[in-house]
């Protein structure tokens, strides 16, 4: 029996999966099976590799939670055969998929490594290869043998993140990606310099649940001076919505006026969950520091702490859909289930 660790590579779409047909310019996807034969560095890796891939791969500004479940299925399925795996997706809703898949997958043992790229595999000066490369050896690391990681990572540009504590924060660069308010896990340099007191414990001998209910009835409200009481009030009262991320000011400051709290608190009253998330690309909510806070905090407004709005949305979506009771929605919120909020 070979001690190699064996590697799943899921291809769900996105540039890193492109090629160049260097007569029209354009992109199209190329065959994963014959991954070994773009990349021949991948021989090198001390662990087997096997692909699998959407049968219609996707742009991820197409993803959804049908798409997640579908990556988390393909996980499950292949959850006793595999000791690791690397999801490869298009880098605009990436952070998203990793924070959605880290609560869609409870007492996770082993690594699942969501990674991609800025130009196609083809391209001359891709980052493609690297970040492919060393999201695989990162995903196949085994003490004792066992993974040395057992949470969902997003890996680019050198370095590893917790994937729900991150935010794609360029659209050129290849530094697309921050976690602005966790250090990495791993650096990738001349060695990997591993930061192992920052993983997530893991859950011995707890088994693998994947929770495939996800509740989309849910929206995100980014404040701006000038909000208008019309257009809030007809968010607040949309049809069957459920919970709201509200994107505030600073620390969790928003106005004061009586128009705006009287909408919160009636949306509260009518079973609405609000979380209160920081604008700010780092930081943290904390109701109270201010008077512009202080009323949010009175009338039970969920803290979303140092949580990014990718994780605040999907953990909302992951929380509607256990039909968890009202008098215990904010306290479990506001709880940390897989290392998303400090």
């Amino acid at each position: 029996m070979s001690s190699k660790a064996k590697i799943l590579l899921i291809y769900t779409g996105g540039t890193i999966g492109m090629s160049k047909d260097f007569e029209t310019g354009a992109l199209k996807a190329f065959n994963f099976s014959k991954l070994l034969q773009k990349i021949p560095e991948l021989k090198q890796l001390d662990c087997e590799i096997e692909t699998v891939s959407f049968e219609n791969p996707i742009d991820s500004s197409n993803m959804n939670p049908e798409m997640w479940t579908k990556i988390a299925a393909i996980i499950e399925e292949n959850y006793i055969s595999f000791d690791g795996f690397v999801v490869l997706h298009g880098s605009d809703t990436m952070s998203y998929s990793a924070s959605a898949l880290s609560f869609m997958l409870e007492n996770l043992a082993k690594p699942v490594v969501f990674t991609g790229s800025q130009l196609p595999i083809g391209d001359l000066r891709t980052d493609a290869k690297e970040n492919l490369i060393t999201a695989i050896q990162i995903a196949s690391l085994q003490e004792n043998g066992k993974p040395v990681i057992h949470e969902v990572c997003l890996y680019f540009e050198y370095k590893l993140y917790r994937g729900n504590r991150t935010s794609k924060v360029n659209a050129e660069h290849f530094r697309a990606f921050t976690a602005p308010n966790y250090p990495e896990l791993v650096e990738s340099g001349v060695h990997l310099t591993l930061n192992s007191h920052l993983f997530l414990p893991i859950k011995n001998d707890a088994k693998l649940i994947v929770h495939k209910n996800l509740d989309n009835h849910v929206a995100i409200i980014k404040m701006f001076p000038g909000m208008s009481e019309i257009v809030l009030a007809s968010i607040l009262s949309t049809q069957g919505l459920r919970g709201i991320v509200l994107e505030t000011y600073g620390s969790g400051n928003a106005p004061t006026e009586d128009w705006f709290l009287n909408l919160i608190k009636k949306a509260l009253e009518s079973g609405l969950h609000i979380v209160n998330v920081t604008q700010c690309s780092g930081g943290s909510v904390n109701m109270g520091q201010y008077e512009t806070s202080t009323a949010l905090k009175s009338l039970g407004v969920i803290s979303g702490k140092d949580i990014t709005t990718e994780a605040a949305i999907t953990k909302l979506m992951y929380l509607l859909g256990h039909n968890i009771p009202k008098n215990e929605f904010k306290d479990i919120f506001e709880t940390s289930l897989r290392g998303e909020i400090s």
